[in-house]
């Protein structure tokens, strides 16, 4: 048992004292699905530290209420983690500034690995760090921003904008020098969207390249059971892992990777009617995180397939799962299922975005002058945020 054991922890300095997340396992921030209710249902699991989704630098200091509610720590959630997006230094300045008067979270995480089309498109994004004088900027404007606070700022970005442009030492080596206290690597390209196996030579590469200034290196991609988080750290050497599409429907991989992490041959595999209470408990938060039943159960409907996968469920009743409405009628037809083993070998499989890889799209000439620099007018391109 005690062979297994990689044992790892990260110092989280804050304001009010150091934080230890232990073990060094993070749920990745992911657009309209790590909102306060989801965060909760992870947390309680026992791992180490939990990020909001992403906010907007502009939208921030515009103050927009939606804006406000993706911020909002759920009940007890500490330390309060929120991912910022921004491609104008001076805004991100005056965002991280808000964020310490205002006493609005305890750690700052960048985002700089999206690969979506609406954001690479206008160089945002895993196209940023391309653009290393802009990228320097935006880094050490949030950091010298936080420094007064007590805030830590990390970053999280990708290998780079396809195989031709790889990105992720040079922007490491930029983010270390601005001052971010770890850096976080999912190990894709842009080109390669959600697509194929991660490349966690990359995260050795990184953590090598970075092992002299004792900053530490997360590791991302493809983490689908508390035994592929052991098997991450074996094998890149990196300090922690982030966890994204694995959770989804399955906030219990926490608990695997904690006792994976910790030794433990332990799984946790829960019957079809322990999950099924997960779910109702999942939309008893969710209604009352949006104060509307409706907006609630609508939001709760894209995570029925995921908690579903591998069960053995009619169709026309998770056809009618997609649909849900009210929690009364989510409570009838939680009542309907009939209990099972938990499917291990479907259930421990990819999950959420699947996206096939494509070749990045990216402004006008993007690719001609890495040192160039360049205006962006990024943030609108996420509604709500």
């Amino acid at each position: 048992m005690a062979s297994t054991e990689v044992t790892r922890l990260l110092n989280l300095p804050l304001r009010d004292g150091n934080f230890q997340v232990d073990p060094a396992v993070v749920l990745a921030p992911m657009a309209g699905i790590t909102n306060a209710p989801f965060r909760q249902l992870c947390r309680e699991q026992g791992a180490g530290l939990f990020v909001s989704e992403m906010v907007t630098a502009r939208a921030l200091i515009e103050r927009r209420e939606e804006t406000f509610r993706l911020m909002k720590p759920g009940a007890g959630e500490w330390p309060r983690s929120v991912q910022l997006y921004g491609t104008d230094p001076t805004v991100m300045r005056q965002a991280v500034e808000m964020i310490g008067k205002e006493d609005l979270a305890d750690h700052i995480d960048m985002n700089f690995g999206c690969p979506v089309p609406k954001v690479t498109r206008k160089g945002g994004g895993a196209a940023l760090p391309f653009k290393r004088k802009l990228f320097s900027s935006i880094v050490k404007n949030a950091v010298d921003a936080a420094k007064p606070f007590g805030i830590p700022v990390t970053v999280k970005m990708r290998i780079g904008i396809d195989s031709d442009h790889k990105t992720f030492l040079e922007a490491a080596d930029s983010a270390v020098q601005a001052g971010v206290i770890w850096v976080a690597l999912h190990a894709r390209t842009a080109a390669q969207m959600y697509e194929g196996k991660a490349d966690w030579s990359a995260i050795a590469e990184l953590k090598e390249h970075l092992r002299p200034t004792g900053i530490p290196v997360l590791g991302n991609g493809d983490i689908w059971s508390g035994q592929d988080g052991v098997r991450m750290v074996k094998e890149t050497g990196c300090d922690g892992v982030v966890v994204g599409r694995g959770c989804l429907g399955r906030p219990w991989l926490f608990r695997d990777l904690v006792n994976s992490f910790n030794g433990s041959n332990e799984r946790y595999l829960p019957t079809l009617f322990e999950v099924r209470e997960v779910m109702f408990r999942h939309g008893e938060l969710i209604v009352e995180y949006f104060e509307s039943e409706d907006r609630g159960c609508k939001d709760l409907r894209k995570h029925m397939a995921w908690y579903l996968k591998g069960f053995r469920v009619k169709q026309e009743l998770r056809r009618q799962f997609g649909m849900i409405s009210s929690l009364a009628e989510f409570r009838s037809l939680l009542d309907q299922l009939e209990d099972q083993p938990y499917p291990q070998e479907v259930g421990e499989k990819p999950r959420g975005r699947t996206s096939h890889g494509r070749p990045p799209t990216l402004p006008d000439g993007w690719l001609k002058d890495p040192d160039e620099l360049v205006h962006l007018e990024l943030e609108d391109a996420f509604s709500g945020g």
